[in-house]
């Protein structure tokens, strides 16, 4: 009964704590959303000219250039890459296994937020709803009191009540947006390294070919002088 009685004080507090959790909620996934916008921005500013750059060090066919413009790049793509390059010794296989390696590592660092976005614009209108059954309790708790403008004050506090499902809903729709936008921004990242990789991986493939016929000829020409 001690249990029932506590948690009857607990819903009479009403909604209002629960719009200080609904504003504290949305100040956090602002700062989500801002994080992300800034990071995403830089990242595509930093990697807009590397692909052109790559291709054009590619055709000149000299790994140290190849490393030098990944080491010089600051966008994930790069950093993705150049850890990936180290392994190059190992044919193209090798190399992208470690582009998976790389990039698996980085989930992190592009995924940083979403979570906490997710979970806010999914939460978020139950939340509301949660304060607006305890505004609901609250403002029929005034029916018992006996006083003439009890119905008054029910209709006043169901109205306010109403406000924490608005505010709750208000905070999940754009946190929800900002979430989609941020995991279809890191999609488009890992299409880019997977797209580069796929290009490096051809050039290694193709100079490892070179190799092959090269070696090939030498022998047949030492044979024949033979």
């Amino acid at each position: 009964m001690d249990l029932v009685q506590q948690l009857v004080k607990v819903a009479l507090l009403g909604a209002t704590w629960v719009l200080y959790v609904m504003f504290a909620l949305s100040v956090l996934a602002v700062a989500a959303m801002v994080e992300r916008w800034w990071f995403y921005r830089k990242n595509a500013r930093d990697s807009a000219a590397l692909g052109p750059a790559l291709t054009q060090v590619l055709k000149d066919g000299d790994d140290d250039e190849v490393a030098e413009l990944l080491a010089r790049n600051h966008s994930v793509e790069s950093e993705v890459l150049h850890e990936a390059f180290a392994y190059r010794s190992g044919g193209a296989s090798a190399f992208a296994d470690a582009v998976d390696s790389a990039l698996g590592d980085r989930r992190g660092k592009l995924d940083r937020g979403t979570t906490l976005l997710g979970t806010i614009g999914n939460n978020a209108p139950f939340v509301g709803l949660f304060g607006t059954v305890l505004g609901v309790i609250e403002a029929f708790s005034y029916l018992g009191t006996g006083d003439a403008s009890a119905m008054g004050n029910v209709m006043g506090g169901i109205a306010e009540a109403l406000v924490a499902t608005a505010v709750g809903i208000f905070v999940a729709i754009p946190s929800v947006v900002g979430f989609n936008l941020a995991q279809k921004r890191s999609g488009d990242i890992e299409n880019q390294v997977a797209s580069l990789a796929k290009r490096i991986s051809a050039w290694l493939k193709v100079r490892a070919a070179g190799q092959r016929i090269g070696a090939a000829t030498r022998v047949g020409a030492t044979e024949h002088d033979q």
